[in-house]
């Protein structure tokens, strides 16, 4: 008897939408905390934060994808992702799910650079979300 491993993905929300990223790229999600910002960083890089004996760099998600800053809530979130030996600590408004999705589409090719951090898209039952392609993301 064979078994299907389904792919899970940690689902999270920047305002009203909804983006995922593969649970296998996860390290932890921890709550905002204070961050020290970098003088002349990029705008999307929000500075770093001192995480168990490491200095994790700490990027904007909203920013990144181009979105409007917001005044953070209580459900923020900083999930500290694994880039190779490296983490780097992504900010979402919440954090609202661990998901395996019906459906895996392929984005529309809209031509924008945006739209290269998707790079698919899940369906379940209630919504769409984008899965985002984190290899380019943190090589911005």
């Amino acid at each position: 008897m064979s078994t299907v491993r389904q792919e899970q993905f940690i689902e999270m929300a920047i305002g009203q939408e909804h983006y995922a990223i593969g649970i296998d790229r996860i390290r932890e999600i921890i709550r905002l905390q204070n961050i020290t910002a970098i003088p002349h960083s990029r705008p999307h890089v929000k500075g770093v934060i001192h995480l168990r004996g490491n200095i994790v760099p700490v990027i904007s998600l909203r920013i990144l994808l181009g979105l409007p800053e917001d005044k953070p809530t209580k459900a923020a979130r900083i999930v500290i992702v694994k880039d190779g030996d490296e983490s780097v600590g992504v900010i979402v408004d919440r954090v609202t799910q661990v998901a395996v999705y019906s459906c895996l589409h392929v984005p529309p090719d809209s031509g924008e650079d945006s739209q290269s951090y998707v790079q698919r898209i899940g369906q379940n039952d209630r919504h769409l979300a984008a899965i985002l392609n984190m290899d380019k993301i943190l090589n911005k």
